[in-house]
């Protein structure tokens, strides 16, 4: 039997945060079928939009995919998190929406393809220019997805057009 790496968990919980039904509800599951009308919605309570929370993923995983091919991220930084939000989305929109929703599936296929090709000596390599290690960044990368893909189910919830079973 062959020994489990630390690579190998990274690439496990990948798959099982974006397109794997396992033990959660992963990212991809999460947005099938939403319209933008749906994805524009924010909650009576206020909050954010299920498109706020794609467009903030998809800044940090663009950002994250640079840093990992040794590029200078194309998205400039931000002052703050909440600038990554965006604007709520136009429930019109639906071309805007759905070229949103390519752009974040072609990036979740590019992360998991960098990320197949790292080695084990790779994750013990420093973040950019921090004491942090790359496995750490990782590591809070694939739970930053998972945590906003279950903010996405509840928002479908309270909205009513979560009808998904898996």
């Amino acid at each position: 039997m062959t020994k489990t790496t630390a690579l190998d968990v990274l690439l496990i919980q990948k798959d099982d945060t974006w397109d794997q039904c396992n033990w959660i509800v992963p990212l991809s599951k999460s947005l099938e079928g939403l319209t933008a009308e749906q994805a524009a919605w924010i909650p009576p309570s206020g909050g954010l939009s299920i498109w706020q929370l794609v467009n903030h993923m998809y800044y940090y995983n663009h950002r994250l995919l640079c840093r990992m091919q040794g590029k200078e991220p194309t998205l400039p930084a931000v002052d703050s998190n909440e600038y990554t939000f965006g604007n709520p989305g136009d429930p019109t929109d639906a071309a805007g929406w759905n070229t949103l929703l390519q752009g974040t599936t072609r990036l979740a296929q590019q992360l998991r393809d960098q990320l197949a090709a790292l080695q084990e000596s790779d994750l013990e390599a420093a973040y950019m220019d921090s004491e942090e290690k790359w496995a750490h960044e990782l590591a809070r990368w694939v739970l930053h997805d998972a945590y906003h893909a279950g903010q996405i189910v509840l928002l479908r919830r309270q909205q009513g057009s979560w009808k998904i079973v898996f």
